[in-house]
């Protein structure tokens, strides 16, 4: 599979800057695992953590399913591998199956992406029941653009310590 990664835009309204710097951290992600065997995306950082890119793109599966579809959309739904609610649970992917973790992935990016351009505007305002707050589209846009910033940083340590590979 070829991954393309766009550039965000460099002149845009506040919502398509949004959805590019998304999209740009998506694509990021992907192509640091990008080329990889399964026991190359399963290897962990170092003791005691459970991190491997694996790991990331699993939690990032748990984190998209959480803000789109729980939060902006309402669905009563679980996490993907965690019945109560533990996001740690999605790092450890020792035994996880490589197939079911990027299909899980992109299944929760599609439905995001379909939620987000279903909204009326970035101001769409929805509740967190878990943490008993009130968040606006924007705001998760905004979290979620930090999130993979933050997790590709992750990405490109682990993805150097397994072959060398630096930048993308």
């Amino acid at each position: 599979m070829t991954i393309e990664r766009v550039g965000p835009p460099m002149i845009a309204d506040e919502r398509e800057m949004l959805r590019g710097y998304l999209e740009f951290h998506r694509a990021t992600l992907a192509l640091k695992c990008e080329g990889l065997t399964d026991e190359e995306l399963r290897r962990q950082s170092m003791p005691p953590s459970t991190l491997s890119l694996l790991g990331l793109v699993r939690h990032m599966a748990e984190v998209e399913r959480s803000w789109f579809r729980r939060i902006i959309d309402g669905e009563d739904i679980p996490l993907v591998w965690s019945d109560d609610f533990d996001f740690q649970v999605a790092y450890d992917a020792r035994e996880a199956d490589r197939q079911e973790a990027f299909d899980a992935w992109r299944t929760e990016i599609e439905h995001a992406r379909r939620i987000e351009a279903a909204a009326e505007s970035l101001d769409v305002i929805a509740h967190d029941r878990r943490k008993n707050h009130t968040v606006s589209l924007r705001m998760v846009m905004l979290h979620m653009i930090h999130e993979y910033a933050r997790h590709n940083g992750h990405a490109d340590f682990l993805r150097e310590g397994i072959d060398g590979s630096v930048g993308v």
